[in-house]
């Protein structure tokens, strides 16, 4: 697992620097060694003299010069996403129009306009992204055109912040905080859909890091710890195969490797269990070198003489042989029952599926035998440019559509007549209605899956079989919109909603007019947006709308005045901005939140605590600026804050906890354990007897000898609430203490 790049010293002299750029372009060049062609090295040489003419008296935040990431980008591009000449120059060009006099003429003259239109894209990609309002959602339309324009844009802006994220120590910590959000909310899953799997898990790693660092440090401490005890345990599971294997006469490698610390994560929060309880912590991968022929065969063969061996778990077969992913992963997954009652996974691939399943899309493109094929990338493209010229929606749901449509994983489902449709995991009937065509979507009263008849809003599964049952009189409903996951449903749904919405909204522009016109104020558009503004409405249609359903009886309008024709809202008292003055701490009323600090300075300021994730002193936490509710401090791990983060960065203040003692907080623990007598005595007995703990309430379910126990209690801190866990783990017959979050 890469978390980390070498990055040489930046105390150097400047002669010194100079030495080790020069060893890093060398570096890159030794990395192109079989791609370079009569000419490529000139143009390399003049790439690179030019970026770092241009970036001369330019330094990274650790202090380095800032050449060293252009070529770090470039590096990357060759080596883990293996691209090309092209790409490699774009790479270290990539920050110069942006950022330094180099024009986009200048490129174009110099490259030509291939490379200048990547440059352009990845400048484009760089100011929506990077902007420091953060507002990254607003744009990202713009980035997806850029993407199916040339995917080459993205696949260098994969890389470029896989090397930010590298070198992330050297930021200040909000900043680590955004860019990692950010990184997990969009990079990360489009790298997945890319098929770069190494650095999404590198990318989803990295981003750990910096927002849940406490979890990532134990986990890997932990993995540590057991390193000694798995190598033995993989050395025992893959002796008997190899032997086997060996007597084929395939060529193979087999080999263990650790599953990802964020991997990890995910299994102990969705299974609810600890460390020592997720048996996949590791993987085996036996990679075949067969001729594309017989790849198929040669997996199955592989697959076979594994569950000989070893017992496998029907539920948990995954063919992706007959059914490649779209983003081109091929592969064979089994689990099998190892030694000493372990569950293992077994994953199979070929050399050219593995290159596939390591580089992605630029490998694909490598082993496309029919340039003119449409392949399930193209589809893929292709879906996302119908989804952009269809939609209307404001860039936030569209970024939300877009990651549940076209970055979740796949199923794949049939049509009637046999043929493949890929859907995203959590796709409806509906969704399938829809992907057939709009009209089919829209007429949709119910489906008959497997043969079975089915609602419209039933969930499919890889392998089901569906026919559309349609009806003349059925058309779509608001309801529908909960009903589907794929931008396409989502996008027709809304438009059939809108037109609809717009007929109604006629009577309400009609009864307006007659309102204004009452009171000499002409129906202008200046007006209207006065309006729009005061009653809190996003655009005019919402606001006819809800005067023509009766749900604004415009009674206000009596109140506004008329000034040369222009409407004048009247005056509203506003609520109190957040109070940033100087408190005396103790007199503070107990039921008052904790007091903060922001940065460097002492000031005691008012806020609230989010209900959603309940902080308390010592969490890692983050202060956010709300539209009317001032002040609201989130945990780094909330379940919204990768969301904010990511999408209103500008919003977020650098907070910390001030220290104090007097004041406690409502938090909740999940007990699990053996129900035996006095199991609950000796929890309370434990936390009001000897911790001295307030307990507010408590709750014990007994089932089938377990027992599970919510208890809130009033704690200082993160310290008390990890001593009083410590406490209650050592007590007999208690499985598992997590912590949840309290109403």
């Amino acid at each position: 697992m890469k978390t980390s790049v070498e990055i040489p010293s930046y105390n150097l002299s400047e002669e010194e620097e100079k030495k080790e750029i020069l060893n890093q372009y060398r570096g890159l060049l030794r990395a192109l060694k079989e791609k370079l062609k009569p000419g490529d090295k000139n143009l390399l040489r003049t790439a690179f003299e030019m970026s770092v003419d241009a970036h001369k008296t330019m330094r990274r935040k650790s202090g380095e010069p800032y050449i060293l990431h252009p070529i770090a980008v470039a590096k990357i591009c060759v080596e883990e996403i293996g691209l090309g000449i092209r790409s490699t120059i774009c790479a270290l060009l990539h920050d110069t129009v942006e950022d330094t006099d180099i024009t986009l003429e200048d490129i174009q003259r110099e490259f030509g306009a291939e490379i200048a239109k990547i440059v352009d894209g990845l400048t484009k990609i760089s100011t929506v992204m990077d902007a420091n309002t953060s507002q990254q959602a607003e744009n990202f339309k713009k980035i997806l055109l850029t993407l199916t324009d040339d995917p080459r844009v993205i696949l260098i802006k994969l890389a470029d912040r896989l090397h930010n994220m590298r070198t992330l120590d050297s930021m200040k910590k909000e900043k680590q905080l955004k860019i990692s959000s950010e990184t997990i909310y969009v990079y990360a899953p489009l790298a997945h859909r890319m098929g770069l799997y190494n650095i999404k898990t590198e990318m989803e790693d990295l981003s750990m890091k910096y927002m849940e660092s406490d979890t990532y440090r134990y986990i890997a401490k932990k993995l540590q710890e057991t390193k000694k005890e798995r190598t033995r345990y993989i050395n025992d599971f893959i002796k008997p195969l190899k032997e086997k294997l060996q007597k084929t006469g395939l060529d193979f490698d087999i080999f263990g490797r650790p599953k990802s610390i964020h991997s990890i994560w995910s299994k102990i929060k969705k299974k609810g269990v600890a460390f020592e309880e997720v048996y996949d912590l590791f993987a085996i991968r036996i990679i075949v070198n067969s001729i594309v022929e017989k790849e198929k065969e040669d997996c199955w063969k592989v697959y076979s003489i594994i569950t000989d061996e070893y017992n496998p778990s029907p539920e948990r077969l995954r063919d992706w042989l007959s059914n490649p992913k779209s983003n081109g992963y091929e592969a064979l997954h089994t689990t099998v029952m190892g030694p000493e009652g372990k569950w293992v996974e077994v994953q199979i691939r070929t050399k050219r599926m593995n290159e596939i399943a390591e580089k992605g899309l630029a490998a694909h493109w490598k082993y496309k035998e029919d340039k003119d094929d449409e392949s399930r990338f193209d589809k893929w493209f292709g879906q996302i440019r119908e989804a952009l010229a269809n939609s209307e929606t404001n860039s936030l749901d569209f970024l939300q559509d877009f990651k549940t449509s076209f970055l979740a994983e796949e199923i794949y489902v049939y049509t009637p007549k046999g043929d493949v449709k890929m859907l995203p995991i959590g796709s409806t009937a509906l969704d399938f209605a829809f992907s057939v065509h709009t009209a089919v979507g829209s007429k949709c009263i119910g489906a008959k899956v497997n043969h079975k008849l089915v609602p419209i809003g039933h969930k499919l599964r890889s392998g089901d079989q569906i026919e559309i049952i349609t009806s003349a009189k059925q058309k779509p409903n608001a309801e529908w919109l909960n009903q589907v996951v794929t931008s396409k449903a989502k996008a027709k749904i809304k438009d059939t909603l809108k037109e609809e919405k717009r007929q109604i909204a006629e009577l309400g522009k009609q009864i307006l007019q007659k309102r204004l016109e009452s009171i000499n104020a002409p129906m202008s558009q200046s007006n209207i947006e006065e309006l729009c503004s005061f009653y809190k409405m996003s655009s005019a249609l919402d606001l006819y709308y809800e005067i023509a359903i009766k749900k604004n009886d415009l009674k206000e309008l009596k109140d506004f005045t008329v000034h040369i024709d222009k409407l004048v809202a009247p005056k509203i008292a506003k609520p109190n901005e957040i109070k940033t003055e100087i408190q005396d701490f103790k007199s503070l009323d107990k039921k008052d939140s904790e007091l903060i600090i922001f940065g460097e300075s002492s000031d005691k300021i008012m806020y609230t605590l989010a209900n959603c994730c309940k902080p308390i002193p010592g969490d890692n936490v983050f202060g956010f600026v709300t539209s009317g509710e001032g002040l609201k401090i989130h945990r780094t791990n909330c379940p919204n804050a990768t969301r904010l983060l990511a999408n209103y960065g500008h919003r977020v203040v650098k907070t910390k906890w001030a220290k104090n003692k007097e004041i406690s907080f409502l938090t909740g623990l999940r007990i699990i354990g053996i129900d035996d007598v006095g199991v609950i005595n000796k929890i309370t007995n434990l936390i009001s007897g000897e911790l001295k703990v307030n307990i507010s309430a408590m709750t014990i379910e007994a089932k089938d000898g377990i027992f599970e126990g919510n208890i809130k209690i009033f704690v200082n801190d993160k310290e008390d609430l990890d001593n009083i866990v410590n406490h209650l783990l050592n007590l007999e017959g208690i499985e598992t203490v997590t912590r949840f979050n309290t109403e």
